[in-house]
């Protein structure tokens, strides 16, 4: 079953929200990806479709936005900032705790399908680096010991006491939904 026959009636909402239809494109990335955790070739080019949009423009917006995964991550997609600010206060110190707690590097999910971690260029905190976003949440002044409390819940638990705080699309009356 392809995406307009599976959420037709969230399409409809989305589509209703814009005024020019292109503006529609993240949203409906976003829906496509709540099918299988990533979006599919065949995903961007449906959305292409309905956006009247090429699919190279699809593909440009999917991979420059680190929200969106092109392929199977982890139940926990742990992103960690590696921009300017967030390095110069220890982010490549925190990418080194993951390397050794997690046993894998930047790209790669540990063998039970846990974990994914990626770094990323920017997450919009630079004022509380360093920094990293697991799933919908953030972490921020990251620490070894709350690294290690992370990953503990997370293991656990499926969640966090730590996080700030999850991503949340605005409605049409601009609440968070």
């Amino acid at each position: 079953m392809n995406l307009a026959e599976k959420y037709k009636d969230e399409i409809a909402d989305i589509l209703s929200r814009y005024p020019v239809r292109r503006s529609a494109l993240i949203p409906l990335l976003y829906l496509a990806q709540q099918e299988n955790g990533f979006i599919t070739e065949g995903a961007m080019i449906e959305i292409a479709g309905m956006l009247k949009l090429t699919p190279p423009q699809v593909y440009e917006t999917a991979t420059f936005y680190t929200m969106l995964n092109l392929k199977k991550v982890g139940k926990f997609h742990i992103q960690i900032c590696k921009s300017l600010m967030c390095a110069l206060v220890g982010s490549d110190t925190v990418i080194g705790w993951m390397k050794t707690k997690l046993g894998i590097g930047p790209g790669e999910t540990t063998a039970d399908g846990l974990f994914t971690l990626t770094a990323v260029e920017c997450l919009a905190a630079c004022g509380t680096g360093p920094m990293m976003q697991i799933n919908d949440d953030y972490y921020e002044r990251l620490t070894e010991e709350k690294v290690d409390r992370i990953l503990a819940d997370l293991r656990t638990t499926g969640t966090s006491s730590m996080k700030s705080g999850p991503f949340m699309w605005p409605d049409r009356a601009g609440a968070r939904v």
